[in-house]
């Protein structure tokens, strides 16, 4: 398996290198003043039924609808893997106030084994090539965690807590939160000592698509 990077890696890294520096942890200065406009493109729909990790964290429903049609390839892993049941029992690993809630390490990142390791792994299909487009990263917005090689999305993928531009063009949108945005936000933030790694994380419980 080709190991996707890290989001301590990947988009921690390389992200927080983009942004310079701009995201403080825990401030929530960067939440969105007002509610963007969602546009539903008509799906497919993964739908992620979140359960709490511990008293403090997040239940409901969350459903992205993915865009097939700027990244065919990304959005027919998500649905792939979430098909296969893989996504099931997925930790939110690392969540940074203001920023985003990343998930979706399949071999590490399973919430009935160990974590230590979540965010180090992917899926065992090959790496995908990247699928830049012009869509920007909102509050809402999925994209794919990736290491410094703009080919390296597997598995894993964040959604966005408030509007990040330094990262249009750099990453793979692959599709938006039209529905459960209150379920995102109630997701347990990470240490911000621990670059966002979480205690008792959130999980994805079931991982289905609606077509």
């Amino acid at each position: 398996m080709k190991r996707e990077g890290l989001l301590a890696g990947g988009l921690l890294a390389l992200g927080f290198a983009i942004l310079g520096g701009v995201y403080a942890y825990g401030t929530g200065a960067l939440s969105a003043q007002s509610e963007p406009e969602v546009v539903d493109t008509g799906g497919p729909y993964l739908v992620i039924e979140v359960a709490a990790g511990s008293a403090e964290g997040a239940t409901g429903e969350v459903v992205i609808d993915l865009r097939d049609d700027v990244a065919p390839g990304h959005a027919e892993r998500l649905i792939a893997l979430a098909e296969q049941g893989a996504y099931d029992g997925v930790v939110f690993h690392r969540v940074i106030d203001g920023f985003m809630a990343q998930t979706g390490d399949v071999r590490f990142g399973r919430s009935d084994g160990d974590t230590a390791r979540a965010g180090m792994g992917g899926s065992e299909l090959p790496n995908l090539a990247a699928e830049f487009s012009r869509l920007p990263f909102q509050r809402g917005v999925v994209g794919m965690a990736r290491s410094q090689s703009p080919d390296s999305a597997n598995s894993q993928f964040f959604i966005m807590f408030a509007p990040a531009p330094h990262l249009d063009g750099q990453y793979t949108v692959v599709g938006r939160v039209i529905e459960g945005m209150d379920v995102v936000d109630a997701i347990r933030r990470g240490s911000p000592a621990q670059n966002g790694t979480v205690a008792e994380p959130d999980r994805m419980e079931r991982v289905t698509v609606r077509r």
